[in-house]
């Protein structure tokens, strides 16, 4: 990966050749395990990219009606939905956009049910099967966490009109390796075996991280084909960041250099507005060439440029002391902080780019005033 010299900063850089390395994995699953693979754009989309990644995928999967349409009009193959509640006259829009509609509950699908099945649409409830494999933020990302919003519980399954419902659902991963994914599809054969009988398709969400290193894809290959030979059904995934992991970067410039105990250098990025999950998981991300404390002989906090006290990336180190202008490139920024920035402060959202396999390095989108005052009204 080389980036030139001159970007302008901040900037979100997707790799195209890290992208079709994670694609090829997608296909292979997609082809030995027989089975659909669906991008949920919840956790990363880039219109731009769509082309590159048509070929891969069976199709998107939204929360929602926005997303929905995103991947209707953009991706163009089968669009799936699901959200926790629709709101009124929602799934009436979302019938002329979306294949599959999921529903959350046994309100949910009576109120909201015969709507898309009268207009010919495929009908899915998402059950909570009780199983918790989320390996990042505990409860904050585990989707069977207690009192859960997600999914009809096993006291209530039964109330579910089964001779109506094409596809059941059981999203409960997040961030998990082989053995999680392994786990789900087992633990939901053998719990739920009943009702799997009564539907065409099983789909078990996202959350399986088939691009992470040590992610054994024969795993995962093998549950799914042993599942479907004793069910006949069709298999379904949607992962987001399992497809987009380590496919891109978050470019951002040294502004300001400070000392309050330690030395801090401010940046022209921000955890707070272009990062998010690094506070809300929290983690810190890696940077190239730097090292946790105490690796290299120059030591700086590393601050966004808002108001906001906390916003903190985190502390590295460095071989060289940091000055006015030095670039950083963090690591895995193409997951859900893409998708989850904000313009709090009035910071400017960081430019949409493409770095090419040959090279070369284009600007899908910038953002201006224009962007930051549109959101207030």
């Amino acid at each position: 990966m080389h980036l030139p010299s001159d970007i302008r900063t901040p900037a979100y850089v997707l790799d195209v050749a890290a992208l079709k390395r994670n694609l090829a994995t997608v296909r292979r699953i997609r082809q030995e395990a027989a089975c659909k693979v669906l991008l949920a754009t919840k956790a990363w989309a880039m219109p731009a990219a769509f082309p590159l990644m048509r070929d891969s995928l069976d199709g998107t999967t939204a929360s929602g009606e926005y997303e929905a349409r995103l991947g209707r009009e953009e991706f163009g193959k089968e669009v799936h939905v699901y959200a926790p509640a629709y709101a009124p006259g929602e799934v009436e829009r979302l019938t002329a956009i979306a294949d599959h509609i999921y529903f959350n509950s046994p309100e949910q699908i009576a109120r909201f049910g015969p709507i898309a099945r009268a207009a010919g649409r495929k009908t899915g409830i998402r059950i909570n099967p009780g199983y918790s494999n989320a390996t990042l933020g505990g409860a904050l990302y585990d989707p069977c966490a207690p009192c859960s919003r997600f999914g009809t519980t096993r006291e209530q399954i039964d109330e579910l009109p089964w001779g109506e419902i094409d596809i059941l659902h059981a999203h409960t991963l997040c961030e998990s390796m082989a053995y999680g994914s392994k786990g789900l599809i087992e633990h939901v054969a053998r719990e739920f075996a009943p009702y799997v009988r009564r539907v065409k398709a099983v789909n078990f969400g996202g959350g399986h991280f088939v691009n992470k290193e040590g992610y054994d894809v024969d795993v995962l290959i093998a549950a799914i084909k042993a599942f479907r030979a004793e069910f006949g059904v069709e298999v379904i995934l949607e992962p987001g960041a399992g497809i987009v992991v380590d496919t891109g970067y978050l470019v951002a410039s040294v502004i300001g250099l400070h000392h309050n105990v330690k030395d801090i250098a401010i940046l022209d990025t921000s955890a707070s507005t272009h990062m998010p999950d690094v506070l809300e998981v929290p983690y810190t991300p890696t940077v190239i060439g730097a090292g946790a404390t105490g690796v290299h002989g120059h030591e700086y906090i590393l601050g966004g440029k808002t108001c906001m006290t906390g916003d903190v990336i985190g502390e590295y180190s460095f071989e060289r002391p940091l000055a006015l202008g030095d670039r950083l490139i963090f690591t895995d920024m193409m997951q859900y902080s893409f998708v989850k920035n904000t313009t709090f402060n009035g910071t400017p959202k960081p430019d949409i780019a493409i770095l090419d396999e040959d090279g070369s390095y284009r600007v899908v989108r910038s953002f201006g005033y224009e962007d930051f005052r549109k959101t207030l009204g």
